[in-house]
């Protein structure tokens, strides 16, 4: 039997969510890259064999959910993983007082090891899969804020752990690898420091600390992502806007 075509797929309602899985399929297998213009509405419509209309909830749709950008007078762009997105939509620390400011980020230790139970569990992951972990300290303002531990599917990421990082991870992600981070989950506890944090931070064994464990999932909802944060809350806290 052969493959639906378009048209034929999007014959279930709602028909604009069809539409924009049909997109969002086009980001996660790089047929549009981050930062791409995407095609006119009337276009998409033309091609789907759907009303503009349709094509224009599904890309509200998408732009509600952070994955393409409308520019008036200019079209509809892929997100980019830029520093003013990532840290308005996933850096959550701000200084107590003055004004939300990006981290500045060292890497302590780079590494390919074997996933633990866990890391298989919460990425979805098969028995005897590798991950690269990632341990870096975060500054603001040059005062040590953030130790924290990144670990991703090696087979998604391949020779990361050979590569220079650049503080803005997302991005590297997008445009070196093919994977746009969407959303995250995000669980926060208060913890004791231990002895890596007291190195990285500067602290004493056993200094409170707020951690952030966050779970980052791709386009297509796969996990992608594992991240501790240890933070120092001293001057900073965390802050939710919710619209």
């Amino acid at each position: 039997m052969p493959a639906p075509t378009d048209a034929e797929a999007l014959s279930f309602q709602p028909l604009y969510k069809q539409v924009r899985d049909r997109l969002i399929k086009r980001i996660v297998d790089g047929a549009w890259a981050p930062g791409a213009l995407l095609p006119s509405e009337m276009q998409i419509a033309a091609e789907l064999g759907v009303h503009p209309g349709t094509v224009r909830r599904a890309l509200d749709a998408m732009a509600k959910d952070n994955l393409v950008v409308r520019r008036q007078g200019r079209g509809t762009f892929v997100s980019t993983h830029d520093d003013e997105r990532v840290m308005f939509q996933f850096f959550k620390i701000v200084p107590d007082a003055g004004t939300r400011t990006f981290p500045q980020s060292s890497v302590l230790s780079i590494g390919v090891h074997p996933a633990t139970n866990d890391e298989l569990e919460q990425l979805a992951r098969a028995a005897g899969e590798e991950v690269v972990r990632i341990r870096r300290l975060r500054s603001i303002s040059g005062a040590p804020a953030i130790h924290e531990t990144i670990t991703v599917p090696s087979a998604d990421f391949p020779a990361l752990e050979t590569m220079e990082l650049p503080n803005n991870l997302y991005g590297l992600y997008a445009m070196r690898f093919n994977v746009t981070i969407a959303s995250s989950k995000e669980r926060l506890k208060a913890v004791a420091a231990d002895a890596m944090d007291g190195e990285a931070l500067g602290i004493a064994v056993g200094h409170p600390l707020l951690q952030i464990n966050r779970v980052a999932y791709a386009v297509d909802k796969t996990p992608v992502e594992l991240r501790r944060s240890n933070c120092l809350t001293e001057q900073l806290h965390y802050r939710s806007e919710l619209f």
